[in-house]
């Protein structure tokens, strides 16, 4: 268990330049809380991806902030990014390939997508830090299963295109 741990906050411009300043933040706050290498990179890419969709989408090419906030709860890492943008839409003629959300997803152990009350959107990842828990992952799931029961990932994840 980690001593109390101040969650971090930033806020970004919605401009290109965001994306590695982000990256950058989280990859420092993440390793000094212990997470592993690869843990690292799955993080930096997670918010590379969430912060490149607020840049891309959520303002129209309109002045806007990106809202980046990481705390951690009882050994889980949650990332929040939010904007308050023009929430999701569906794909029309933007650009990139939509991927962006489907690789969070695979690289998170959990991904929620919501509206915000004051509008735009949240991206909310979560990412288990806890070494006992990560070392069982990389077991096989048949090890896994009989060492301490299926992984509990969460069914609702809300797959949308970015």
């Amino acid at each position: 268990m980690h001593d109390a741990v101040k969650p971090l906050t930033a806020t970004y411009a919605a401009e290109p330049d965001a994306v590695p300043r982000a990256r950058r933040t989280v990859r420092t706050f993440a390793a000094e809380l212990g997470a592993s290498a690869e843990q690292v990179d799955a993080i930096r890419l997670a918010v590379s991806e969430a912060v490149t969709n607020v840049v891309r989408h959520a303002y129209r090419d309109q002045p806007g902030q990106i809202y980046l906030t990481a705390a951690l709860v009882s050994d889980e890492l949650w990332i929040l990014v939010a904007d308050d943008g023009c929430g999701l839409e569906p794909r029309t003629a933007r650009p990139g390939l939509g991927l962006g959300l489907a690789l969070i997803s695979q690289v998170s152990d959990h991904l929620a997508i919501v509206g915000r009350a004051c509008g735009g959107t949240e991206v909310r990842m979560r990412f288990d830090l806890d070494h006992e828990r990560r070392d069982d992952r990389r077991a096989s799931p048949a090890m896994r299963s009989r060492a301490t029961g299926p992984r509990n990932r969460t069914p609702n994840r809300r797959q949308t295109p970015a």
